[in-house]
């Protein structure tokens, strides 16, 4: 006899829509990566490092050189930085810290998915907003949005989550709406920048007058090394402390903490390829503005545009077919008709516009 097979929660939400295509194509697009490599000076030093690594000891189990080179960048303290496996683990430990049952988070619609799952995960209630025709969230309504969940039997958000430049819609909040939610809150905000060093302005200068402020950023993006999977929070220490407290043991593998301290050493070079794909990414702006598509100003290294007089999913389906590979959002709420394009190579974003032009003919 075997042991029956143990169905899971029925709240927690199948990410079925969330995950990109991992396909074989020429010019993939899609998953808002970094469309080059890191320095070749950058790998030939890492391996390096990895041949005097003792594989049979565990890592150093709090990463302090990681968080310290992190704190440097940053001009904070050691004791205010967190690393984790990717965002997405950060995200996960603030929630488990902070969330739980009888507790709930405020989200904007349409925004980074991770948000509402991992809460729905950890037993977290979601409320939820929408976000203005500009896709920014309004003062308007992050308040009725923070009462909400009040008229529901839940306590004031825990946590309010600002993606910002928000996924998938490229806006950077203005830091005069972000100081204003910091000041309403009743518990604790966090601004997801993922994308931060590719837009104006940042949150973490709020961090000295707010201590209610939670900074998440990724070495994914602008450091090209999403295969790494390294995140990390900027915070007050007290809520530094609290992310420890359910971290599970040597979370942090060596590999990951050495390539995190090289890549910070070679800022130089990633704030070169930053403005490239600032360069790259205005460009594009100004060739879909000329096509039959609705484009959103962006701040990230990706663009959503809407299609205006073909289908959505037909014009995705024929870029595929020219092997080029970029995000089909039109099943995302408010997003009918939607797509997304990574900034990708000059060479890459040639094709796709060339190909998108045959496409909406």
């Amino acid at each position: 006899m075997t042991d029956p097979i143990i169905a899971p929660r029925d709240e927690i939400a199948s990410m079925e829509g969330y995950y990109s295509p991992q396909i074989d194509v020429e010019v993939r697009l899609n998953s808002n990566e970094a469309p080059e490599p890191p320095p070749s000076a950058f790998i030939s030093r890492l391996r390096g490092e990895i041949n005097e690594i003792s594989l049979n000891r565990y890592p150093e189990r709090e990463a302090e050189e990681l968080r310290s080179a992190v704190a440097a960048h940053h001009g904070v303290y050691k004791e205010q930085v967190y690393c984790a496996n990717g965002s997405n683990e950060v995200l996960q430990s603030i929630l488990l810290a902070y969330g739980g049952r009888d507790r709930s988070v405020a989200v904007f619609e349409p925004t980074y998915a991770l948000h509402s799952h991992i809460a729905r995960v950890t037993g977290t209630q979601v409320v939820t907003g929408r976000r203005d025709e500009e896709f920014l969230v309004s003062l308007e309504e992050y308040d009725r949005v923070a009462t909400l969940g009040a008229t529901q039997g839940l306590n004031f958000p825990a946590l309010t989550f600002l993606c910002s430049p928000n996924n998938p819609t490229g806006r950077v909040e203005p830091l005069e709406t972000v100081r204003a939610i910091l000041d309403r809150a009743r518990g604790l905000v966090v601004v997801d920048e993922a994308y931060g060093q590719f837009a104006p302005r940042s949150a973490i200068d709020l961090l000295s007058k707010h201590r209610n402020l939670l900074i998440v950023r990724t070495f994914s993006k602008t450091w090209s090394l999403a295969a790494l999977r390294l995140g990390y929070v900027v915070a007050d220490p007290e809520i530094i402390d609290a992310l420890w407290r359910v971290t599970l043991p040597y979370h942090l593998d060596a590999i990951k903490q050495i390539a995190g301290v090289l890549a910070i050493e070679y800022e130089q070079e990633m704030n070169e390829r930053i403005r490239l794909i600032v360069a790259e990414r205005k460009r594009l702006l100004g060739a879909l503005a000329h096509l039959q598509v609705d484009v959103v100003p962006s701040d990230a290294n990706f663009i959503l545009f809407r299609v205006i007089a073909k289908d959505a999913k037909r014009v995705w389906s024929a870029l595929f077919e020219d092997s080029i590979l970029i995000r089909d959002i039109s099943t995302v709420p408010y997003l009918s008709g939607y797509l997304r394009v990574t900034i990708g190579t000059p060479e890459e974003n040639d094709r796709f516009l060339d190909a998108l032009t045959r496409a909406l003919v």
